[in-house]
This record gives C-alpha cells, structure tokens and sequence, in this order.
C-alpha cells in the first residue's frame, strides 16, 4: 500500500453526546436505521421512497445499476409539486405557512400552502401560454424572492426542467446555461434587493441575450424593485401581467421517477460549466429523508431555516423540495446577514421562534468576527438543531456556535454533500451521534463512503481519498448532453466507484474529518497538508477571526503554505504578530504545516455566494498577474492583498 494521500494531524477530542432530553424526542435516537440499511439498502431505500412520498403509481424496480448509471425506483410515477403541496392541503393542511418570507428593505410576506399552490399553477398555466412542453428547459435568475420557488414548483408541475443561476452570475455564464441547456425561456426580475440598495438582474439578462442565447424565445420579469428596465416588446413580459390572465386550475401531472427534474450548473477543471442532472423520484426521496431526520424535523411545531440562497444547490434541496415535501413551514429572506443591521439573522430567529438553522462556516466565521455581542441582542432559545453546510467546518468555528448559538445544548449536524449528490451523504443525527467539532462524522443510513490511497486500495485509519462505492437515490444522473465527461470526471480515478474530489481522514473512532478539495491539498516537500487543517490552526489563534491558506510555488520545497488572515477586531496588524501566529500553527500542527508566511488583511477575495476565491490568493502567493476578478463581491479587495503580500516580502 503506498503512502497515504493526506498528512494526518492533530485530532480533535472533544466529543459531545446527544442531549438525553433531546435524544428523548428525536425522530431516530437509536442504530436501527444504520442496522436496516446496511442489511439491505435498496429496501431501505425503498422503504423511504413509498413513507415520505405520494406515488401516483407504485415502482417495483428499487435499483437499476448499469455503472456508472443509476435509476431508481424506474415504473414509478409522481409529481413533485403535488408532493410538495397539493397533498398537504388535501389533508386539511392548506392553511399551514409554508413560508415567513422576509425581504430586506422590511418586507415581510407569509404565504400558506394553499395560497403557494394557487400561484404555482397559476404560473404553471403560464408557461404552458408561453409554449412551454414536458422535456424543455427553463432558466431562472432570480433573487431571493417568492417568484422563485413558484416558479421551480410551476416547473415540476408540467415536466419542465429548470436551471437556477445564482443572481450574482454574470451574463457570459447566463448565456454558457442557456446555451447548453437550449433553455426557452428566462425567468428574472427586474433587480433584487442587497445591502439596501437594488442590485439590477433585468439588464444583465438583457446583455446576455445581446450576446447570444438563440434558444430562448421569451422573458418573464418580475417587478421586484420597480426599476422600471428596458422591455422589449414581444419577447418580455411582465410576471404581474401574465398572472393576472391565467386560471388556477392545472393538475399536477404524473412524471416518471426518472423524469428530468432540474440542471444545476457547476465549475469543472474546464472552463465549460457541468450541467448536473437529477431526477425525480429518488432525488426527492434522499432530500425529504434527510431533512426529516439531519434536522429532527416536527412539521407540526418546527419553524426551519436554511439560511442560503436557492441558487445553490442547498437552496434546492432545503430551501424547497426537502421542506416542503415534509410539509414544514419554513423561513426564507433576501439580501445579507449585515443589513440593516449585523444581528438580522438573530433577529429573525427571535421574531419568528426558529428551531433548525442552516448556514455555512463562512457565515459562522463572520459571526465570529462581528462578536457574540451581537447574539446577546435577542433570545435564542427556540433553536433546537444548529446546522453546517458548504465547506469543511474549522472546530474553533463549530465550539463558537455551540457555544453562543446553540448555549452548549443544541446538536450540531456537519454535513457533506455536493451539487452532485442532491443530498445530504455524511452527517451526524442529532438524536444519535456523539459528534466531535469539525467531524462530519459518518455516512447516513444507505450511503456508503470508502477512503482510498492513491492506488485505490481502502483505508482504514488516517488520509485518504474520498469514495462512494454504492448507488444513492439523489445522485446526479449524468452531465447534459455529455456522458463520456460524466464518465471521466467522477467513474474514472478509481474503478466502480465515484470519486467526490475531496481528501479526507478516518480518525482512530472511525470519524470522518473532510478535507476540502484535493486542489486545495498542498505538497510540501513530499508530505500533503491540507489547507483546511492549516486555516483551523490559525484560527485557534486568539487574535484570528477568519484564515485562508494556498499553496505556492516554492523552490526548495516544491510547495510553500501562504496564510492569509483576517483579525479580530481589537487587534492590530504587526509583522510581530504575523511570526507569532505562524508560529503558533508550527505549536498546534508540527514545523512542516507552518506557513512560510502569513499576511494580514482587511478581507478575503470572496464571490458573492460568499466562497474564498483561493485561485487568486495563489495567483498572489505566486506573483502572477490577476486573472478575472468580476465575479468578485469586492474586487478591490485583491488589489490590497497584493500590497499587503509586496510589503510582506520587502520585511
């Protein structure tokens, strides 16, 4: 066997069991789901499918495995909007809300199911007015508003896909989807609200249709901010109008299980975006399974909150079809957690009495940043599971928000997963998991993970590569258009098994520790380090409120650690400070994990879905010109870190 492919460091001992008053009420508090599923997974699957679903016809095929392709639950038949809403209000539920919505000028909507099912056929009726057929494609960019779920519901309700790109997206990517995809038409809004200010989305369309997007025939606005954008006459149309004209009688129609549900883009090793396939049935399955259980979901009584943004894949699966389908009510707002003021999202929680929270690290590291002044605002008390999602979570990160969240009583549920997936994969259960902070911990019940060395041999203790070796029901079912790089990109590396690109470590507990993507893995003098260990050192450090870390080119060692850190308020830069915490990684990690530098600075260069833009912090390290900075929610930031990083090299 050769040597393992992470380099293994410290790890952490904290363990935190289950409340017993928790545990007590949870859904499962018990082994007996694990014990099902690894006795027989496609019955546990199964299982699943025919509880949390209404099948207009019942499969009798659980699995068809041709590797690399899966269908699940095939001669089935069902309809994700009737599951999501149709169901509950014919069981007397129609009065329920389904969302608190909040909008970030002060608005605030609450919509029940009954009244989300008037305006998602109505709007479904609209798109079969537009020309709209079972099989087309539709793109959505849109801002946190409650057009957007209508509109992916709408979609389900008639067998169109649709394809959501984040409103923070530029035109030249509007125009890669629509192309790929030969969406028909485009859903938007006229701007959305950010920071107190409209932040336009009409004219970006606009632009990308000047470019060239031939397949897509109309435009459907919706008056968010009364910006009162350019309309061209024939081809848009405004939302309001059309609703007003079109009948709410449309009956969901039955889809097959693997019907196409909806294509999510997403960034590759090449510059062409991979259009991410998922189906009906089994993805629908997965996602109302784990929301059920990863949050101890009680319908009745919860009001949950995933804080991200639809157009992600978070924002998909438990944003709407999760929640949803379990017939929760949830909370949905628009705009940033510093406006109008740094405690929103406490204050939403408190007004609302919210008892599941979603969010990512990032954000958690900004509360952090901001200070636990901010929580000590408002009553936090409702909260029963906190959440984690989107990178791996630096244990300093996850002890702040047990501890000025959660009030050292509340699970906390680190979940893996990828566009790819659909759902959540390794995760606690909070009513069963003694969990460890910045663990993911284990597979849920039916996913099966392996680690493997660089030769795909398993790993049982220590670094490895991250696969799945069996089937899941959300997993994507190809890249459109594009089987042969489906193939390549996730089944080649390793034979009968899909490789997720990230690096990860089994702990002597049998803990899954992820860490981040296998680019983000650096070689330094022949022993890989992950960034992520590296940014939780420097994070341990009092002064640090937020760390990032690449690898640069270096000629003795081949790689060389570069940290980039953000302070605590109250501290000031020094070069006296920076050796200190670089150091104080060397006390926590060992001499080999200790940056070659760390450079302190303002910000990070970070997109508007708020990820680090790492590529440009090597580019920096590197001494390479910038490349595109568009994307950027501050491209000034970078500029300032070159300088920091000039002055760094100077001292």
């Amino acid at each position: 066997m050769s040597e393992p492919a992470i380099e293994v460091y410290e790890v952490e001992d904290r363990t935190f069991p289950p409340p017993a008053d928790f545990a007590a009420q949870a859904n499962t508090a018990d082994q007996s789901l694990y014990d099902e599923a690894n006795a027989d997974y496609e019955a546990f699957w199964a299982r699943q499918a025919r509880e949390l679903l209404t099948w207009d016809r019942d499969f009798e095929t659980v699995l068809d495995w041709q590797l690399p392709f899966a269908k699940w639950f095939e001669e089935g038949q069902l309809n994700v909007s009737a599951n999501c809403l149709d169901r509950h209000v014919e069981a007397g539920k129609g009065d329920k809300v389904a969302y608190h919505w909040e909008g970030e000028p002060g608005d605030k909507i609450t919509i029940t199911y009954a009244e989300l099912l008037t305006e998602v056929k109505k709007f479904a009726n609209v798109l079969k007015g537009l020309g709209l057929e079972k099989g087309d494609r539709v793109a959505i960019y849109m801002p946190m508003i409650l057009e957007l779920p209508i509109a992916m519901l709408a979609c389900t309700r008639i067998g169109v896909a649709h394809s959501v790109i984040f409103g923070g997206f530029s035109a030249d990517a509007i125009v890669d989807r629509c192309i790929d995809a030969e969406a028909k038409l485009i859903i938007t809004a006229d701007a959305g609200y950010r920071r107190g200010a409209a932040a336009a989305l009409k004219p970006t369309v606009d632009q990308a249709l000047d470019i060239g997007a031939p397949s897509v025939e109309n435009v459907v606005v919706v008056d968010r901010c009364k910006t009162d954008p350019a309309m061209t006459d024939g081809r848009d149309h405004w939302w309001h109008d059309l609703m007003a004209e079109a009948s709410d009688d449309c009956p969901a129609e039955p889809m097959d299980a693997e019907q196409l549900l909806y294509l999510l883009y997403t960034s590759g090793t090449t510059a062409k975006p991979k259009g991410i396939m998922h189906t009906t049935g089994g993805y629908l399955t997965q996602v109302a399974f784990t929301h059920k259980y990863v949050f101890d979901l009680k319908p009745d009584t919860d009001i949950y909150w995933c804080a991200a943004d639809i157009g992600w894949v978070t924002g998909h699966s438990y944003i709407v079809y999760g929640p949803l389908t379990n017939g929760c009510t949830s909370v949905m707002y628009e705009g940033t957690p510093d406006t109008p003021g740094k405690d929103r999202l406490w204050d939403i929680v408190e007004r609302y009495g919210v008892t599941q929270l979603y969010t990512a690290p990032t954000a958690i590291r900004m509360f952090m940043k901001w200070g636990a002044q901010e929580t000590q605002k408002h009553d936090l008390t409702s909260l029963r599971v906190l959440g984690t999602v989107g990178e791996p979570i630096n244990p300093e990160a996850w002890m702040w928000y047990h501890e000025h969240i959660g009030g050292e009583a509340r699970p906390i549920v680190d979940t893996w997963w990828q566009t790819e997936t659909g759902g959540n994969m390794i995760t606690p259960l909070p009513g069963v998991t003694t969990t460890k902070p910045g663990s993911a911990c284990h597979p849920i019940p039916g996913v099966f993970a392996e680690l493997v060395d660089d030769n795909g041999n398993v790993v049982t203790n220590g670094g490895g590569y991250l696969t799945i070796s069996k089937p899941w029901p959300s997993m994507l079912r190809g890249i459109w258009g594009d089987e042969e790089r489906y193939r390549e990109t996730y089944w080649s590396t390793y034979e009968g098994k899909y490789f997720a690109g990230d690096g990860a470590k089994l702990d002597d507990d049998g803990y899954l520790w992820l860490l981040g993507r296998v680019d983000d893995v650096m070689n330094v003098s022949g022993h890989r380090i992950s960034t992520t260990e590296v940014e939780s050192a420097l994070v341990d450090h009092p002064a640090v409120a937020e760390a990032a870390v690449v690898g640069g080119n270096d000629e003795l060692t081949g790689q060389a650690i570069f940290g980039y850190v953000i302070l605590v308020g109250g501290n000031e830069a020094s070069q006296e400070l920076g050796d200190e915490i670089r150091e104080h990684v060397g006390v926590k990690l060992g001499k080999i994990a200790r940056p070659k530098t760390v450079i302190i600075v303002p910000d990070l260069p970070k997109t508007r879905s708020g990820k680090i833009m790492r590529r440009l912090l090597r580019d920096v390290a590197d001494g390479r010109s910038l490349g595109d900075t568009t994307t950027l929610a501050d491209p000034s930031v970078v500029a300032e870190i070159a300088s920091r990083a000039a002055e760094s090299d100077e001292d």
